[in-house]
């Protein structure tokens, strides 16, 4: 079911009016319930010298002639008021496009009970998952000031998904139903249309995803660096002189909406960055034609400025800790809680425990494209994955590394998902050596060393080395326990710390034979979520890269699933794809959780466990309990840091 806000309804500044109205009416409408909210409020201060100066138009004709008004109901909010500035850390400079992510800006997306509504849309209407008429707000600007509109969209359909140059492997797999791409209309200014002829129930997901298809461009920007509109010659001039090989290059570099990294791009998230790359200090400042406004009619978002740092990932915990920072969620890890918990009263700040919606706070991602011929096949055989699981002490992982507050699982949803079923989370996990070592008994693996060492068909010691990231103790520590108890059934395993690039350049390549990352991101969906984790879609699913490159390019690079069970994942994914309704939905899902139970392609450890997050104590609006996830939810931006607040009355 689509929230009623999509059908049957028409939304006039965030409010519900159901039935037709004739378009005058409409207008009156939205145009009194405007006026009456922004009559009680106010320019944001920080923006009056300019609107004084002539160089901004005043905020009741930079917002959208129907604003999308935030009317939060969680405990504790309140609506804020304007001015100050936000700090946080991150680790390098490219993480700066964590900053699209909690500013959480999209055409629709997840509200806290995890439910689409329109956000820049207006208003949208689905007729069965096949027809997505998108209405956009009329009078709505770009960062820079410039209308945005219907062309912006025809910019995105024509130039870029339609250009070879552009798009050298065809369309994004979202616009694919069966391989065959939508129609695309223009129907006005500001409504567009996008059509299958069979439904497409990812759409709408990957429209609010934390990292979103952005079926859009500032069509007014990207102009002066395309043929179409200065012809090949100039393009290509334009581009060698900055340095890049052709126009396409050029053009992708200046057009990157998620990256964050080019500062001319006109942007519709709350906060605009004003600092180039490379920098250790990125300052950010409000978007004087930002979408949004609260109850009031006030401008969002509250907050002036946000101050982004980057430092050593080693330090966040530290320099958190001492109080210099406002919000800080990233780079925290819950072996960080203690010490950040000793300085709260001394460094004025809170230390909060959000749930995980991971799968797994850690998982196993054993290497099924190995460039190994023989670790390959292990790979690729159930009967050592299952072995490898089983002989995971997870109960002494969780009462060493957690505390006991974690839950035993394997990788799979969480128990708040209408999908989660016990013999999913259940499923080879028990720690049982001997039905472990019987499983590799039965592969043929009985030949041993003097030191006890199983040896592998070609006659080497089975040393498993695991890739990571480098980033985390607690990684570290969960690895040595899972060491100790892989050593009872003849198994050597090493971890092999590097940079995170490094780390997945080695896993794409094949030169990994197995890696340690995260679980699921989303272990909380819902069926008209996207299982797309559950199958081969991306290279960046480190348990088959090479098939997940397959899929993600068409079908023109990496290598077709060489499983049966992982073809059947394809297929379910296709048919989730193709799906009408949400029962059919979620039978596919539960299949596809199903496989994964059994199959064992990734090992999960525990679930359930808790992320820091440090919050100052001036700052407000921001939930005490919340789900720290990834996709749904961006993190933070499902909670809508547009309406965090400093309260200049507490000054710590």
């Amino acid at each position: 079911m689509m929230p009623r806000a999509f059908a049957g309804t028409t939304a006039i500044n965030g409010r519900a009016f159901p039935g037709r109205y004739p378009k005058s009416l409409l207008v009156l409408i939205a145009a009194a319930l405007f006026v009456a909210g922004t009559a009680r409020g106010e320019e944001p201060p920080a923006l009056q010298a300019d609107v004084t100066a002539g160089k901004l138009p005043p905020v009741a004709q930079r917002l959208p002639r129907d604003p999308l008004v935030v009317d939060i109901k969680r405990s504790g909010w309140s609506p804020g008021r304007y001015g100050g500035e936000m700090r946080m850390l991150m680790a390098k400079d490219r993480d700066i496009r964590m900053m699209v992510v909690y500013g959480y800006s999209r055409l629709v997306g997840y509200d806290e009970q995890l439910r689409l509504a329109p956000d820049i849309l207006e208003r949208l209407e689905n007729v069965g998952n096949r027809v997505f008429t998108l209405h956009l707000r009329a009078g709505h600007k770009w960062s820079d000031g410039k209308p945005f509109t219907a062309a912006d969209f025809r910019y995105y359909w024509e130039d870029v998904a339609n250009n070879r140059d552009l798009s050298p492997f065809g369309l994004p797999q979202a616009l694919l139903v069966q391989g065959r791409g939508p129609r695309f209309e223009v129907l006005d200014e500001t409504t567009v249309r996008f059509s299958w002829d069979e439904p497409n129930p990812q759409f709408l997901p990957v429209l609010a995803a934390p990292s979103p298809l952005f079926i859009y461009r500032p069509a007014h920007y990207l102009r002066q660096f395309h043929p179409r509109y200065v012809g090949l010659d100039k393009a290509n001039a334009l581009a060698r002189e900055a340095g890049s090989r052709n126009w396409a290059g050029f053009h992708q570099k200046k057009d990157e909406q998620f990256r964050f990294d080019n500062i001319d791009l006109p942007t519709l998230e709350p906060w605009v960055k004003t600092t180039p790359l490379p920098s250790t200090r990125f300052v950010l400042v409000r978007n004087p034609y930002f979408h949004r406004v609260d109850v009031r009619g006030w401008q969002l978002p509250y907050i002036d400025r946000v101050i982004v740092g980057i430092t050593d990932d080693k330090l966040i915990p530290a320099n958190t800790g001492a109080g210099d920072i406002d919000l800080q969620a990233r780079y925290l890890r819950f072996d960080n809680y203690t010490f950040l918990k000793q300085g709260e009263k001394r460094n004025h700040y809170k230390v909060l425990l959000w749930e995980k919606a991971l799968g797994s706070q850690m998982a196993l991602y054993p290497n099924l494209n190995a460039e190994d011929p023989v670790w390959r096949a292990l790979m690729r055989d159930v009967r050592f994955r299952r072995a490898l699981s089983l002989a995971i002490n997870r109960h002494e992982i969780n009462e060493v590394v957690y505390f006991g507050l974690a839950k035993e699982s394997g990788n799979t949803v969480l128990q708040r998902s209408a999908m989660f079923r016990p013999e999913f989370r259940n499923a080879w996990i028990q720690f049982d050596t001997k039905a472990a070592n019987a499983l590799l008994d039965a592969i043929g693996l009985t030949r041993r060393d003097a030191s006890g060492l199983r040896l592998l068909p070609d006659g080497r010691p089975m040393e498993v080395i695991i890739d990571s990231s480098g980033e985390s103790t607690e990684e570290t520590d969960v690895l040595e326990l899972i060491r100790d108890s892989w050593r009872k059934i003849g198994i050597a395993m090493f971890s092999r710390p590097s940079q995170r690039e490094v780390f997945r350049k080695r896993v794409f390549s094949g030169k990994s034979m197995m890696s340690v990352w995260s679980g699921l991101n989303n272990g909380v969906p819902m069926p008209s979520m996207s299982p797309g984790e559950l199958a081969p879609t991306v290279q960046d699913q480190l348990q088959w890269p090479m098939w997940g490159q397959y899929y993600e390019n068409n079908r023109k690079g990496g290598e077709a699933p060489g499983l049966p069970e992982v073809r059947e994942l394809v297929q379910l994914y296709e048919a989730w794809r193709s799906s009408s309704t949400d029962a059919e939905r979620e039978k596919v899902w539960l299949r596809m959780l199903e496989i994964h139970a059994q199959e064992v392609f990734t090992i999960g450890i525990v679930t359930r466990a808790l992320q820091p997050v440090v919050v100052r104590d001036n700052v407000r609006n921001v939930p005490i309990d919340g789900i720290y996830s990834w996709d749904p939810g961006a993190y933070f931006g499902m909670y809508h840091t547009d309406t965090f607040w400093i309260d200049a009355k507490e000054r710590p």
